[in-house]
């Protein structure tokens, strides 16, 4: 019954679908490493046990070949103690004779109960080595889940560390994505800009102001030009010509206004 049962464990391990296991697993690298120690125990369990059973099978064989041998023998010693008994039957010694035929037929019985036993064990020993081969193919067939097992194992685990890794890259560069307005550099950028566009608008306005302040130096001027002029006329001195380009009318508020009908009265 023993032997039932860890042949039973080993044949349920050995039709294991480790592929549904995987699919349930939460971590598949610590699933697949705990699946592997316990795939190994459980062998180093079925080893031992199939040791143990394969032992016993021994036991059996060296008993029956003991049985097989001592049958031998004693139908050896049943022949001899029959023919010296022949031989002293022949030289007219009777109670010899009786002797050596009594010694045979004990011989001959004893024969008989070692070819029994060895004959009764035959079957238990048959029994016993269709198991032990059915328990070693079992074996075979763990070790070979093992191996697929690890090789299972060992390739998902590179497969999670690659993805990890892409990960890592792919979080790395989106951190630093200079189109992302939400990431540092963006905003770093949207800062330099600014501070770019300010110093333009100084630029523009300082420049403005200097052309204001030209401006002014040439409207005063020729508001000096028109004052000396003025003052040339009174003192009965000719005006100077004007100068190119300075014809037109001062600005409005620097002379007096005055209307055009008063020339006509001069």
């Amino acid at each position: 019954m023993a032997k039932q049962s860890i042949f039973g464990r080993i044949t349920q391990l050995a039709k294991a679908n480790i592929n549904a296991v995987l699919d349930q697993a939460e971590d598949p690298q610590k699933m697949l490493d705990q699946m592997v120690r316990d795939y190994s125990n459980n062998i180093s369990e079925a080893e031992s046990a199939i040791a143990q059973t394969i032992g016993n099978l021994r036991m059996l064989q060296d008993d029956h070949a003991e049985d097989v041998k001592a049958a031998q023998d004693w139908g050896n010693k049943a022949l001899a103690a029959s023919r010296k008994a022949d031989e002293f039957r022949s030289a007219g010694n009777a109670a010899d004779a009786q002797k050596f035929d009594n010694l045979a037929k004990v011989a001959i019985q004893r024969q008989m109960s070692s070819e029994s036993e060895a004959k009764a064990a035959e079957p238990t020993i048959a029994a016993q080595s269709e198991v032990v081969d059915r328990l070693k193919t079992g074996l075979d067939q763990m070790k070979g889940k093992l191996n697929e097992l690890t090789s299972k194992r060992n390739e998902l685990v590179a497969r999670s560390r690659t993805a990890a890794a892409q990960t890592q890259v792919n979080d790395a560069l989106k951190s630093i994505d200079i189109m992302d307005p939400t990431s540092e550099v963006g905003r770093f950028e949207e800062k330099i800009r600014r501070e770019e566009a300010r110093v333009r608008g100084q630029q523009e306005l300082a420049a403005s102001s200097l052309d204001a302040q030209f401006n002014q130096l040439e409207d005063l001027g020729e508001q000096t030009e028109v004052e000396a002029r003025l003052a040339a006329l009174k003192q009965g001195s000719a005006p100077a010509a004007l100068s190119a380009g300075k014809g037109a009318a001062p600005a409005a508020g620097e002379l007096p206004v005055v209307d055009e009908a008063d020339f006509d009265k001069l």
